[in-house]
């Protein structure tokens, strides 16, 4: 069951993203971004009060994904891509992404904190960062 509504277009949407913004990270860091992305849609704090699905996460503006700004996310959605993209959408939540709203990929050490939100912890070559429970409470509760 889908913790954030997406339709067919929001699963490739969703697929292109994590294939442009991870595809060096293998499977599990393209579903760590994807995780990423449905936190920002669920979260009603910080800089992503008016994100409220997919499509709005993707191409917020400032703020979204590098990737939009390059061909290799234009290309079509493969199969595994779209499978990775339906288990962020249906909840899946790896550590440290689980409910992380900021990843990125650092020349050197991950910093202590990003955006004043502190690191999660680091898969391969991304940092991941939460935010505390009273900065964006609605991210913790319940899915």
């Amino acid at each position: 069951m889908a913790v954030v509504k997406a339709n067919s277009s929001d699963v490739d949407l969703l697929a292109r993203l994590i294939r442009a913004e991870a595809e060096g990270e293998g499977e599990l860091g393209m579903l760590m971004v994807g995780n990423v992305v449905v936190n920002r849609a669920l979260a009603d704090c910080l800089d992503f009060r008016n994100q409220r699905n997919i499509n709005d996460v993707v191409f917020q503006s400032p703020g979204g994904f590098e990737a939009t700004q390059f061909g290799y996310f234009y290309q079509k959605a493969r199969e595994r891509d779209r499978r990775l993209a339906q288990r962020a959408i249906n909840g899946e939540r790896p550590y440290p992404a689980s409910n992380s709203l900021w990843y990125f990929r650092p020349t050197g050490e991950c910093p202590a904190q990003w955006y004043n939100q502190p690191l999660t912890g680091k898969y391969k070559s991304h940092c991941f960062f939460t935010p505390l429970p009273e900065n964006c409470q609605s991210l913790f509760s319940g899915r």
